[in-house]
Order: C-alpha cells, then sequence, then structure tokens
C-alpha cells in the first residue's frame, strides 16, 4: 500500500517537472537518502522473481546478483517520487547498470539498504539521474549497485552529437545461444514481483502516451534474464554490467548471445535481428 501511495505521488507530480523547458535554469539534485534496516527478503517473492528471471533455484538460498535492487527499489522510488526531485517519475526509462557483490547474500539475511542520487548528466535525448543503490550487512558493505534513469525531452543540438559516457564495449557481433518468446504480459508479471509498476511497462496505451508504439520489458527483467543464462552458476556471479541500448517491445522475440570476455566472464547482447537492444558483460 505504501508503495502504490508513492507511485500515485509521483505520478501526479510529474506533469509539473519540466527539466527540457526552453530557458528555464539548470535543475539542481536535492540531497536525499533513503534508509531501511534490517530488510527481510519474502521467500515467495524471491522464489516468483527467480522463475521469472530464469534462475534455478538455490539449494543454499542465495540471493541472485541483481536481487538487492528489487529490494531498494522503495526506496528509490521515494526519491524519485519526491516534490523536489527535479525529473518526473513517469517515462523514466533505465539506460545503465552495474552491480557487484562483495560478499554473498541470502534469503535469511536482513541487510541495511541506503539508496541516494549522485549525478544529474546531460544526455543526447535529455537528462540523466545517477542512482545508488547499498546493501550492508553488519554495517559492512556487502553489495552496491549504480544506475542510470533518463529522462526523455528536448535538448540543445550539440548534445545529439555527445557519446554516452557510460557505454559497455562488446563486440558487434557475438554468437547466438537461444531465442526467448517474451509475452505482452510480461512487463506487468515482473512488475507484481519487483513493485516497478511504471505505466511504459505495463500497457501499450499507457505506453504511447510517453512516445512508445507498446509496452517495453523492463530493462532489469532483460539484465536479470542474461544473468541467468553467463554462467554455469549464475549465484557464483559477483560483478555484471549492462547498457540498455534500445526499448524490447512486447510481446515478441528475443535472441540472447555470449561469449567468453576477456576480464574470464561472459560477455552478452540481447537482440532482434539486426538491433541490439542491450549489450553487458560479468567478471
Amino acid at each position: 500500500m505504501a508503495l502504490a501511495r508513492t507511485l500515485v505521488r509521483g505520478a501526479l507530480s510529474s506533469p509539473f517537472k519540466r527539466p527540457g523547458r526552453p530557458g528555464r535554469p539548470a535543475v539542481a539534485l536535492p540531497e536525499h537518502r533513503a534508509t531501511a534496516g534490517a530488510v527481510r527478503v519474502d521467500a515467495a517473492r524471491l522464489a516468483a522473481y527467480a522463475r521469472l528471471c530464469g534462475f534455478p533455484t538455490s539449494p543454499a538460498g542465495a540471493l541472485p546478483l541483481p536481487y538487492p535492487h528489487v529490494l531498494g527499489f522503495p526506496l528509490a522510488l521515494r526519491i524519485l517520487a519526491a516534490r523536489d526531485f527535479p525529473l518526473p517519475l513517469l517515462g523514466l526509462v533505465h539506460t545503465w547498470i552495474d552491480v557487484r557483490a562483495r560478499r554473498a547474500l541470502h534469503r535469511t539475511d536482513s541487510p541495511e539498504l541506503t539508496v541516494y542520487a549522485t549525478a544529474l548528466t546531460p544526455h543526447r535525448r535529455g537528462t540523466e539521474v545517477t542512482m545508488v543503490t547499498e546493501a550492508r550487512l553488519d554495517s559492512a558493505l556487502a553489495w552496491v549497485s549504480r544506475s542510470r534513469y533518463l529522462c526523455r525531452h528536448r535538448t540543445a543540438p550539440e548534445r545529439s552529437r555527445a557519446p554516452a559516457d557510460h557505454a559497455v564495449g562488446a563486440p558487434d557481433y557475438l554468437p547466438e545461444r537461444a531465442e526467448w518468446q517474451l509475452p505482452g504480459g510480461l512487463g506487468r508479471r515482473y512488475g507484481a514481483v519487483s513493485g516497478d509498476r511504471n505505466p511504459i511497462h505495463l500497457h501499450s496505451l499507457a505506453a504511447r502516451a510517453f512516445g512508445f508504439r507498446t509496452a517495453i520489458a523492463h530493462g532489469m527483467w532483460s539484465f536479470a534474464r542474461c544473468l541467468a543464462e553467463a554462467a554455469p552458476d549464475p549465484y557464483a556471479l559477483t560483478y555484471a554490467r549492462a547498457e540498455f541500448r534500445a526499448p524490447v517491445p512486447l510481446p515478441g522475440a528475443v535472441t540472447y548471445a555470449a561469449a567468453p570476455s576477456d576480464a574470464h566472464g561472459t560477455a552478452f547482447q540481447l537482440r532482434r535481428g539486426a538491433r541490439i537492444h542491450l549489450v553487458g558483460a560479468t567478471e
């Protein structure tokens, strides 16, 4: 219920936030930190997440590498939906993430979570915000992620030529490993297990209001689904990163491609035909 109220508050304030308005001064980023102590893992919700993202059952109860990001989502939402946060919550698009586990986290752990925004960055299609999520056990940092979310708006002409400063290097072509059929309701299913009910993922009509032809898959689902395939034991992964290059429309089919990387991990892609939607790597 609290998460639903936060979503509604963010939705209601979104139309009044216009960072791309011509002549408007540069937006400022408020210094907010959202924290939660002793966050418990719901076993049923975790199991539903693992099934939807393709992770095998962990006999030891280990958490999939991206899962603390899901645990921290309500805190991130609290910051993004705040009245003084400069970007509108509705329509934000996940563009990039990296995740590092300093130690394994398990279903029986109750980590302390902290989420905060660190920077607003000009992007050729608008403005990005960098969000950090940290998980601690006994005050020691156990897991950390950095993500960027894009607010699309009109920009100055010189921005359209600027390269992304967080691009993930990967070969232009990786060998195909699998093809996945994505149902039209995937966004709603992932929203139910993650709490991320951004309208662009839920229904085509809502997605069209933000410039998409149809609903699109969550970037964090695409990332997690790739990680579930990227190693013989995906629970042993301690670092991964991904760049979300193009939205994945729903429904449809995508190709998972992968090969060993120079960093002794796996480089991977998600693509449809010649169009690459996601590139990433593990180490």
